[in-house]
């Protein structure tokens, strides 16, 4: 059966566009230009005409002519004379410095590519890790030989981006004892939510600290807030003391063969509840429209235990709603209490 696609009812937001220019040179107390949304537009809709106003981002102006066209589904937004749309979803774009959760899609000869979320995948070089044993020197055939040994085709790990290249490609590095392969956990895809920016469905923000560690009831797990919208729960890693007193010129005497292992290990039952309680709190974030923080997600998961402790003194019925009625039942509680 063939699909119609019907014009948008509403009129087109151009008309919204043409008003008195003492709307546009409005500021705030600070001064700055005030960003107005107008409408949701559609790919390939005419925004306006006009010569007076710019092109942003989402838009473009066909050649020997003036006017504007939305190349994304999304709000437009008037900056003074600037005109932009911000997708309604968007994948994650890279920035120098961001700690991303990835998956290795292929291994090369000296590099490997990972799934970040991005428009296109991240590189990880060979060089650009910690070899096993504390071994300071340059990788040679060999090392290419055994790359699979350490990341192969599906592992999770946690990076940093290391560079941008001109195509907008990330180049990541894991020389840091807190990087590296993920294991014993569960992870969890927020894409489309995350990107360091507050969007309008919630998702990961970047803040000071993108992992810690949450006391449970039943242990200590990690929690890992990939910038991207990728996040990893996981049981609490000890450190062992070799660990603990490596300093940072010699990062790579504290690497052991287990770093790359695979394996998994036995995790009890209750961490593994409480693993995936954490998990389930922050998809309900996501699906409240809040930030996912450490500071929002410690709030929300004691709130929570309160919560369950107190239904089943009460003998209540499980919550309707799922993860999202949780989260929304202890946020309340939250606001009421603050």
């Amino acid at each position: 059966m063939p699909i119609t696609i019907l014009p948008p009812s509403a009129p087109i937001a151009a008309a919204h566009l043409h008003h008195d220019d003492s709307d546009e040179d409005m500021s705030d107390d600070d001064g700055l230009p005030v960003q107005s949304t107008t409408s949701i537009v559609t790919p390939g809709e005419t925004v306006t005409s006009d010569p007076q106003w710019m092109r942003g981002h989402g838009t473009y102006v066909p050649a020997d002519t003036t006017t504007i066209i939305s190349t994304v589904a999304g709000h437009l937004h008037k900056t003074n004379k600037l005109l932009s749309v911000q997708p309604l979803r968007a994948r994650y774009t890279p920035e120098i410095g961001d700690l991303v959760v990835g998956r290795i899609v292929s291994v090369q000869t000296k590099k490997w590519t990972v799934d970040i979320a991005a428009p296109m995948l991240a590189s990880l070089p060979l060089s650009a890790i910690n070899l096993p044993g504390g071994i300071l020197r340059r990788r040679t055939a060999v090392d290419e030989l055994n790359i699979r040994t350490f990341f192969s085709e599906g592992d999770l790990l946690v990076a940093e981006v290391q560079s941008l290249h001109g195509d907008n490609t990330a180049s990541l590095h894991t020389r840091s004892l807190k990087y590296g392969k993920l294991r014993n956990g569960l992870f969890t895809s927020l894409t489309g939510a995350g990107g360091g920016i507050l969007s309008r469905r919630g998702g990961v923000v970047r803040s000071k600290r993108q992992t810690f560690t949450l006391q449970t009831g039943a242990g200590e797990i990690d929690v890992v807030l990939g910038v991207n919208g990728y996040i990893f729960v996981s049981a609490h890693k000890k450190a062992g003391q070799d660990e603990k007193d490596v300093s940072i010129t010699s990062l790579e005497q504290g690497v052991s063969e287990t770093l790359y292992s695979s394996q998994n290990d036995d995790i009890e039952p209750g961490v593994a509840r409480e693993i995936t309680r954490v998990s389930t709190l922050v998809k309900g974030l996501v699906g409240c429209g809040r930030r996912v923080d450490e500071d929002m997600i410690v709030r929300v998961y004691e709130g929570a235990v309160e919560l369950e402790a107190e239904e089943k003194v009460m003998g209540s019925s499980e919550r309707a709603g799922g993860a999202k009625g949780v989260v929304e039942a202890v946020l309340g509680r939250l606001e009421m209490g603050g």
